[in-house]
């Protein structure tokens, strides 16, 4: 079943991440969230994927299918986060991935419901260190060193959705000082203790004399094109000079 205590946040474009986190009575199969980084487990993934999703170059594999994990988990667990103060237990090692038909995560399966916060987040990192350093930091180390993929991409993948969501938000009128840890998540160019966010600025929004102005445009290419049948993301870098061979976005 989800979890009833975030019910309030899953109303209108939000509603279909209304059932992404999921307790332990959920009966369908998953596996933990921890074998996507051994060798074993992530070569399973990819032969399932690649069912779905036709190419060779695993880099773009895992990148594109690193977007939809990211963008599930992330606004279910961030929304509760900055709106509720919602804790959820969706470390690595905590969390199940129930997989949908095109082998793409559906569904999380989560050990318990969470719990709001005991004390206010001295900052950020704080407030999202489950996700952050519990999910987040071993699955990209991890990815990068099987498959040779760039951690810039792999948390500019990450981040491109927290920027999305924290901005979502505040649209909706949601008061700035909810959305505060969110908004200096992506903003901070360094943590407390001075070592680099991976999350800072995962996005710039550049005038163009040509098409959508300003374009919401990523830091990294998500080098998604590299897999047969698919087109440069509407916000790619490279979007007004494709590298050989990819193909620009159909509007």
């Amino acid at each position: 079943m989800s979890i009833r205590a975030l019910a309030p946040l899953f109303v209108g474009d939000f509603e279909s991440y209304r059932d992404v986190l999921v307790l332990p009575d959920d009966p369908r199969e998953a596996f933990p969230a921890r074998d996507l980084i051994t060798t074993e487990g992530l070569a399973r993934l990819l032969e399932q994927y690649r069912r779905f999703q036709p190419g060779d170059d695993r880099r773009a594999l895992v990148s594109q299918w690193s977007r939809m994990y990211f963008v599930k988990l992330i606004v279910p667990t961030v929304a509760a986060n900055l709106v509720l103060g919602h804790e959820l237990p969706v470390g690595l090692d905590r969390l199940e991935v129930i997989l949908g038909d095109e082998g793409l995560p559906e569904a999380f399966r989560i050990p318990h419901e969470g719990e709001p916060f005991a004390t206010r987040p001295a900052d950020p990192f704080d407030r999202f260190r489950e996700l952050l350093e519990g999910n987040f930091e071993p699955l990209i180390e991890g990815w990068s060193l099987q498959v040779k993929l760039s951690r810039k991409v792999l948390w500019n993948n990450a981040a491109n959705y927290v920027e999305w969501l924290v901005r979502a938000m505040a649209g909706l009128g949601l008061p700035a000082d909810l959305l505060a840890d969110g908004e200096h998540l992506i903003e901070w160019k360094r943590r407390p203790d001075g070592s680099r966010n991976p999350m800072f600025s995962p996005v710039r929004y550049v005038e163009r004399a040509a098409g959508p102005s300003p374009l919401r445009q990523r830091r990294q290419c998500c080098i998604r094109y590299r897999l047969p049948d698919l087109a440069l993301c509407e916000n790619c870098p490279h979007i007004d000079r494709p590298p050989k061979g990819a193909r620009l976005p159909v509007h």
